[in-house]
Parts: structure tokens; sequence; C-alpha cells
């Protein structure tokens, strides 16, 4: 007997050794995450006595030793006790939400551009204690109060953060619980804004292709281009800003306004001679990029499909990615006889909440590609299922995104697990802390040479904050920085839609 004592003890502290220095091994590593590194720390075993459990195997043997710590991955046992918020000043204002739970880790979740978080603290009574990882089950709960476009901010924020929890608790990236991926790195393509000569776009665009090293632009052809050019464009006049210009944003008082004005609604008609201008600026673009590099196009203004048709055919012959969101998405019969007049590929969908939403579109085989953005669509699983549901139809999805960080890294693990996936905006491009904002967990890089990397081994999102940098980045309306939001604990209203 003491023979075999000996030889357990011994084996004991072999064992024990290589673990221990496995377990160091992991800490010193700068790849590893602070939370993984926190939970290591606490959870040391410091030595296991063999002589007080003895009749128990290693792993049973760890299990006893640790089963009073709140373990780094615990998922049965996750509640959620807190959300707080930073609202940060990317895109004059997007929310980053914070989820916290009661073993010390968090998620990240976003409220998307222009939308007011409040869309997200009035969900904060309807998960407290719910545990994050029963993410199906909290999205179906709280669905009910997403809505198009900014509506569903606050559902979509909650989505994604419970997504990063889930995979933090397991210790696995966010794709993975997705089901796994197509893809280790995700092509981008990069926002360029319209320039005030053709000098200072060709300056916009050697930044994106030379320096940044991206294979896949986006640039509007707006009827702003056209202010001030007589004879281009038919009715402009009556419905101008106080600055004379044809506006799609930011007259948040006047429903009546231009910017309020759906597309069917202006009677506003392009000439001749405004095509050939609006054509002169995609050929001086093309003429820079070449025909290897695709140039999506958007924000043409509020016009009807007659006259969308008519620009599209003047720029056929470009070969440009896609037309965008040229009449509202709601019109599912506009966008067929748009997409079967003419040779452009057509696109539609950051404004769309729910696969619901999106198959009228899909059914018709109205557009030739669907284009959620994750921080409106419901989410990564949602949008997901959109992208499995386009591509049962023959159809791609691409992924806008124009917000933080955040919203940007939960649409790569997104698009990593969907095959059909064309590309994904990033919309950021000359902002130069934007992606300081966080820090890769991996130790990586965000973006390399116009793609972004997928985390292959960082649990949930694999971000964490980057505190000072976000602090020097608040909005000036609100730089409070996750203070408390116990005012939004109390639910005070009976939710279920049916009697």
């Amino acid at each position: 007997m003491k023979n075999v004592l000996k030889e357990l003890i011994a084996k004991n502290k072999e064992e024990e050794k290589n673990y221990t220095t496995s377990r160091q091994a992991e800490i010193d590593n700068p790849k590893t995450g602070d939370d993984r590194r926190t939970f290591l720390k606490k959870t040391a075993l410091g030595g296991m006595a063999l002589t007080s459990l003895v009749g128990l195997s290693m792993e049973d043997t760890m299990a006893q030793t640790t089963s009073k710590v709140n373990r780094f991955s615990a998922p049965s046992d996750l509640k959620i006790t807190d959300m707080r918020y930073a609202l940060t000043n990317v895109m004059g204002g997007t929310a980053i939400i914070r989820i916290d739970t009661n073993q010390g880790i968090y998620g990240l979740g976003e409220v998307r551009d222009a939308a007011d978080v409040r869309y997200a603290l009035f969900l904060k009574s309807r998960i407290l204690g719910e545990n994050p990882c029963n993410v199906e089950k909290i999205f179906k709960t709280i669905k009910q109060f997403g809505g198009p476009a900014r509506q569903a901010g606050g559902v979509c924020a909650v989505e994604m953060a419970l997504w990063d929890l889930c995979g933090k608790a397991y210790n696995v990236p966010a794709w993975q619980l997705l089901g796994g991926r197509y893809r280790d790195k995700i092509r981008l393509y990069a926002d360029t804004p319209e320039a005030s000569s053709p000098e200072e776009q060709k300056k916009l665009i050697e930044f994106r292709m030379k320096d940044q090293g991206y294979t896949w632009l986006k640039m509007d052809v707006s009827v702003t281009e056209l202010k001030g050019k007589p004879g281009t464009v038919v009715n402009g006049k009556f419905w101008e800003d106080s600055r004379g210009n044809l506006a799609q944003w930011g007259d948040q008082e006047n429903m009546m306004s231009y910017a309020n004005t759906m597309h069917p609604f202006t009677q506003i008609q392009i000439t001749e001679k405004g095509l050939e201008e609006l054509a002169s600026i995609v050929e001086n673009v093309r003429n820079m990029v070449g025909y290897e590099v695709p140039i999506s196009t958007d924000h043409y203004g509020h016009f009807d499909l007659n006259n969308g048709i008519r620009l599209a055919k003047a720029l056929d012959k470009y070969r440009l990615a896609w037309f965008e969101d040229m009449v509202p998405w709601q019109y599912t019969e506009q966008w067929k006889t748009i997409t079967t007049a003419i040779e452009t590929p057509t696109t539609t969908g950051e404004d769309i909440y729910l696969l619901k939403d999106f198959k009228p579109l899909i059914h018709e085989r109205a557009v030739d590609i669907v284009h959620p953005d994750l921080a409106s669509s419901g989410g990564l699983l949602e949008t997901k299922r959109i992208g499995d549901y386009a591509e049962e139809f023959g159809i791609a999805m691409a992924l806008h995104q124009a917000g933080t960080p955040v919203s940007f890294m939960a649409s790569v693990h997104c698009a990593a697990s969907t095959q059909n996936f064309l590309a994904q905006e990033h919309h950021s491009v000359d902002i130069p802390w934007w992606e300081s904002l966080v820090k890769m967990t991996d130790g990586g890089k965000m973006i390399e040479n116009g793609y972004a990397r997928v985390p292959l081994t960082a649990p949930g999102l694999g971000i964490e904050l980057n505190e000072d940098v976000l602090k020097e980045h608040l909005h000036p309306r609100d730089n409070s920085y996750f203070k408390s939001t116990d005012e939004w604990n109390e639910r005070r209203s009976h939710d279920r839609t049916y009697s």
C-alpha cells in the first residue's frame, strides 16, 4: 500500500508540476486575454494535497479545489447584473453598451450610429437576472421592441453583447458559436466620401488603395454633386434646404422636408445634362482605380424609380459593383422593376429589421445582393440567417457597417460564418483613432491590407475596450462613461403581444 501511495504521490506531483508550468506559460503569454489571465491567477491551485484528496482523479481534484471560485467559464451559473453605456464620437454619437455579470466577465454591444442609447436601456429591466448564454431565448423576448433602421439599435446591441459574453464564458470565438467559419479574413470595402475636386478625390482613393491596401471602394453618386450647375435637375429648387442643398439627412423638425420625403413623392428629375455630369464623375474614378477594383455606389438622392433606371443605364458601362438603396426597401415591386431593367447588380437592406422583412425581396429576387447592417438587422445570428436564406435563392450578401469597432468586429464574426458573403463596409477609414478604441485580445491587428482579420482563438468578439482612448473620444453631449443606470432596472409594463 505504501508503495502504491508513493507512486500515486510521485505521479500526482509530476502532473501538478506540468499543470502549474502550463498555466504559468499561459499567464505569461502576451496573447492571453485579460479575463483569462485573471481567471488563471485567481484559480491557481498552489499545490494540491494528495493526502487530503487521495481518492480523487486529477479532474475531480481540480473541481473540488475550485468549487467555491467564480470561474472564468461557468455558463450555467452566469447571470446578467447590469447594463451601462459610453457614447462615442463616432458618426456623430454611437453608443457602446456593456452588459455585466455575476462572474466579472462582460459583453460589448453597440447601438447603431445616430440611434438613441435609450433603445437599449429600455431593455435592461427585461434581461436582468437572465443567463446571457441563452442568447436566442433573450432575443425572442426583446425583439418585439425593435423596428426598422435605428429603432432596432437596442435589440441588436444587446444581442451582440450576449454573443460576446457567451463566447467568453465558453472560451471560444463568436464565429464558432454560429457554426464555424468559412474564411480567416474578411474583405472590406472602403467608403469614399464625395470630394470637392477630382484632385481631392484622387488623394482619398490613393490613401485607401496605395497606403492601406483596400481592393474594393464605395462612392456617392449624388444629385448634390449637381448643385450650382444650371439645367441638370428639374424641380430641385422647391426641395432645397436653407443652404441650397438637396440633403438626405439632418432635418428632424420638418417631416415634409426633402430629407424626410420618400423617393416616389418628390418629382425631382435629372436632365440629360445632369446624367452626363454624374457619369463624368464615375468615369473619372473608374479611370483612377482601373477595372480590377469593384466600385459600389450609394446616396443618389430622393427621386423615383424612372430616374433611378435612367441614372443606372447611364452608368452601366462602368461595370459598378452595385446600386444601393435606389428606392426605399419597402417597395419590393419597384426594386424588382429596377433590377430587371438594368445590368448593374442592385442591393438594399441596411435599414431592414429581421429576416421576415428580407423575405419578400428574396422571394421575388427583387435585388441581386442583400445588404443588412448587423446593428439593425437583428444581430449576429439573425444576420447569418438572412445570409443563409438568401443563399438558397442564389442571392449574395454584403454587410453595411458604419459604427464603432464593436459592431465592426461583430460583423466580422458573422461574415466569417456565412458562405455567400461578399464584402463588409468600413466607414471610418479616415479617422486615425477609430481602430484604437479597442484592443484585440489576441494581440494581433484588426485590419491588414484592406482585410479584417478573423480572431481564431480569442473568445467572444475578440476585443476589449481601450479605456484611455475611448475616454478621449466621447461625444460632447454625454461624457458620463459607463455611469450607473439603476433608473432603468424596474420593469413597468406587461409585454406579451397576444391575449
